[in-house]
């Protein structure tokens, strides 16, 4: 399994491979939407995080073309934002994980 991170932070990015590197997990970082689009699709066993708040292509755009895969990775959300404005845009995508920053080894381990 592959962890997908799709972060504008270098420093979350790094940090998230760090901690999956650390229990086992190969972690790819992408700073932006566009980037990710570029390389190869996940496979249905990859996991994708995907921040919300990412520059350019939101984090809703790359959720939403996830689910229209054949057989789409697992994901999940993660965001700074309010619990408030980040329930508005997740309510209208299928069921993902949520996630608060900042992250932990015990608050994300469990979803991989």
């Amino acid at each position: 399994m592959t962890v997908h991170i799709i972060e504008d932070d270098y420093g979350v990015a790094d940090a998230l491979a760090t901690l999956l590197g650390g229990v086992g997990h190969d972690a790819i970082c992408y700073p932006d939407a566009e980037s990710f689009f570029e390389a190869p699709p996940p496979l249905s066993q990859d996991v994708v995080i995907v921040d919300l708040g990412l520059p350019g292509l939101s984090g809703v755009q790359v959720v939403r073309w996830l689910e229209k895969l054949k057989t789409p990775p697992r994901i999940i959300v993660i965001s700074g934002q309010s619990n408030t404005q980040i329930r508005n845009v997740i309510s209208k995508l299928r069921p993902v994980v949520f996630l608060r920053k900042p992250l932990s080894e015990d608050l994300l381990v469990p979803h991989l």
